[in-house]
């Protein structure tokens, strides 16, 4: 019997630990060697390892087969061969080394800042939000009647200014950010962070910033 065979409980092990702890390696392995969308890797999860190949599948029907060359001479071999196989597909892909698989919520000041911007745009999404008789001017701004003309005056230039800011805030979120990061496209956490970028601009780039910060020093102290 061969060793290939006759330690399943050793590739058993190897299967969980990436599904368990390396699934963003198991999607930059589709993404790179199998050339496979972010969107359409970000279920990845290991079927199965040999000493010639190993099978990842992506959704229910999806399943990928990557050669492993040379071959592995023994398991012992598989936790620096998928290691190299990460560094490869981080350089060829140009990502980042840090994942970044969580989100924070905005804290203090940070919290208003996205109620105040969906208020604005609120306000803004139809002129007659700044008329007598809508809801916003005879509860807010009847006592400030020429605040209220000079918001229905730039109401049709400042709406779509304002959405184009944002906009251009979460598409800059995703391509600097969360692609670098190897977040999946169109993931839950993907979408945590773009419709933070979008509401609160600034405030959410710092926060994963600091989250990839607090990352690299902890690494740095590991390998110290």
């Amino acid at each position: 019997m061969t060793e290939a065979h006759a330690d399943g409980g050793a590739k058993e092990r190897i299967i969980q630990h990436m599904n368990k702890d390396h699934q963003d390696s198991l999607i930059r392995y589709l993404e790179h060697y199998c050339h496979v969308s972010s969107y359409y890797a970000r279920n990845a999860q290991l079927e199965d390892i040999t000493f010639d190949s190993m099978t990842i599948t992506s959704g229910k029907s999806c399943r990928y087969i990557i050669p492993l060359d040379p071959p592995l001479a023994s398991w012992s071999e598989a936790r620096s061969r998928v290691v190299t196989m990460d560094a490869v597909s981080i350089d060829g892909l140009k990502r980042s080394k840090i994942t970044v698989k969580k989100y924070k919520k905005p804290k203090g000041l940070w919290i208003v800042v996205p109620f105040l911007v969906a208020g604005t745009m609120i306000a803004f999404s139809k002129r007659s939000n700044f008329e007598p008789g809508s809801v916003l001017y005879d509860y807010l701004l009847k006592s400030v009647p020429d605040f209220a003309k000079f918001c229905h005056t730039i109401q049709p230039y400042l709406l779509p200014g304002v959405l184009m800011i944002h906009a251009t805030e979460a598409a800059h979120m995703a391509s600097s950010r969360l692609d670098k990061h190897s977040v999946p496209r169109f993931s839950p956490l993907w979408w945590k962070w773009v419709i933070s970028a979008f509401f609160e601009g600034v405030g959410a780039f710092r926060r994963l910033d600091r989250i990839v910060a607090d990352e690299e020093d902890l690494k740095a102290k590991i390998k110290h």
